[in-house]
């Protein structure tokens, strides 16, 4: 069982950032209009680089004139099962405090995914 969180990110833009623990870091996605809670509700996700793994308990402040300055919170966080993974498709299943069930995240092109509730 891997480890994945939610991040509220406040930052020039509100988003959300989308966390999957595999292979030593954090495999991270920017999903500007929140993580889809309902069934065939799909979301762009852009992925974003890998983060460290302990960024995965980070709540706080980032400093004006950092990376990704502004207020971060925890919005949901758990444990997911990796179903499957192709380089156009990966499927698993969140257990989560929030989000629980079969979620896909689906490779459009460059950096741009959908993030599909299954």
């Amino acid at each position: 069982m891997n480890r994945f969180v939610v991040q509220e990110h406040h930052a020039s833009h509100l988003h959300w950032d989308f966390r999957l623990e595999k292979d030593g870091v954090l495999r991270s996605w920017a999903v500007p209009k929140g993580i889809p809670e309902e069934k065939a509700v799909k979301r762009l996700a852009i992925q974003v680089e890998d983060h460290d793994l302990s960024y995965i308990n980070f709540e706080g402040t980032i400093s004006e004139g950092q990376y990704g300055a502004g207020t971060v919170r925890i919005w949901d966080n758990g444990t997911y099962t990796l179903e499957s993974e192709s380089p156009k498709r990966i499927l698993f299943e969140l257990n989560g405090k929030r989000l629980k069930g079969k979620y896909s995240l689906v490779h459009l092109k460059e950096n741009q995914w959908l993030l599909i509730k299954l």
